[in-house]
């Protein structure tokens, strides 16, 4: 489909038939990878504490196995910047991530070391952190006038944050493609091969939701944390403990006002910090994204612009971004 969402921007909500809601913070490390799940019952959800994903195999066939519709968040890309996706031969990006990775696509994921190796069909750089590498390979070898044209819109700024790092762009600490390159592997390609729906590309989420199939959608946690009431003071840092600690103050009796039952396992995990622990910002990630989906599911925030287009989509639940 060319374009997904409703034409007059209106909140998606009342015919949601989602059961369960899983939220994974993803990362190309598998033991930083942590999940936790909601589930719905007749008058709320119930939130349970996050869990190591585990085998990726083992993770995936849970989240299919339901006959009841679940949807799925990762904090990783889904989507390509439009200007890149145009110079394909595909149709938007369902098509496109069902043939990346074979045929004259074949070398997609295989991240190019040198700037005369990038191309339409390798576009990620760079493999290795070298003082020679610069983005400015990305913008000629891509054709862009700039590099934010190799930007998704909703990786533009917004009045909250910064731009995002550009996709196809593997180097520093805020990078995402190589995050992406994995979770379109493990997750995505195999998803879709067993039946699972994209969301925004496969319909609004109110339609995906009555499938009874597993749908999946792009999150960023850090987006969240303002949609749930998390607020870190200048300074502050989810690495940090006791930030996390006191970020998360009152957010039990938030969830308890908005029909969201916590665990004990969640309440004490949330009360915490999530620990003092190297995983602690992990957990921390996968539970605020996880309330953050709950936000857009019960309709307190729409799930994305309207006419968000088949290439980019969009971050569940992010307010638009600036142009």
């Amino acid at each position: 489909m060319d374009t997904v969402g409703s034409s007059d921007g209106l909140v998606e909500r009342m015919n949601s038939s989602f059961v369960r809601l899983i939220h994974a913070d993803w990362s190309t490390t598998a033991v930083k990878r942590w999940a936790a799940e909601a589930r719905r019952t007749a008058t709320d959800w119930t939130v349970d504490a996050p869990r190591p994903v585990g085998s990726v195999e083992g993770f995936l066939k849970d989240l299919l196995r339901e006959p009841q519709s679940t949807l799925a968040g990762f904090d990783f890309p889904i989507g390509l910047p439009s200007v890149f996706g145009g110079r394909t031969e595909f149709g938007g990006f369902c098509q496109a991530i069902d043939a990346f990775g074979v045929g004259p696509w074949s070398r997609f994921y295989d991240v190019a070391e040198r700037a005369q190796e990038i191309s339409l069909h390798r576009p990620f750089y760079p493999r290795v952190a070298s003082s020679s590498v610069r983005q400015i390979h990305l913008i000629e070898a891509l054709a862009v006038q700039k590099i934010d044209a190799l930007r998704r819109q909703c990786e533009k700024a917004t009045p909250n944050r910064p731009a995002a790092c550009p996709l196809f762009w593997t180097l520093g600490s805020n990078q995402v493609g190589k995050a992406a390159i994995s979770g379109w592997l493990e997750i995505i390609q195999p998803a879709r091969r067993a039946g699972a729906l994209l969301w925004p590309f496969d319909g609004m989420l109110t339609e995906l939701s009555e499938a009874g199939r597993l749908v999946i959608c792009e999150t960023y946690p850090a987006e969240a944390y303002g949609h749930v009431g998390v607020r870190f003071p200048p300074g502050g840092s989810k690495r940090r403990h006791e930030d996390r600690r006191k970020a998360t103050e009152g957010l039990d009796q938030r969830c308890e006002m908005h029909g969201i039952q916590l665990t004990s396992a969640m309440h004490d995990a949330l009360t915490a910090g999530f620990g003092p622990g190297k995983d602690g910002e992990d957990k921390f990630d996968a539970a605020i994204g996880l309330l953050g989906m709950i936000e857009v599911v019960e309709g307190r925030r729409r799930a994305a612009p309207a006419g968000t287009n088949g290439w980019e989509g969009w971050i569940l639940g992010q307010a638009e971004a600036t142009q």
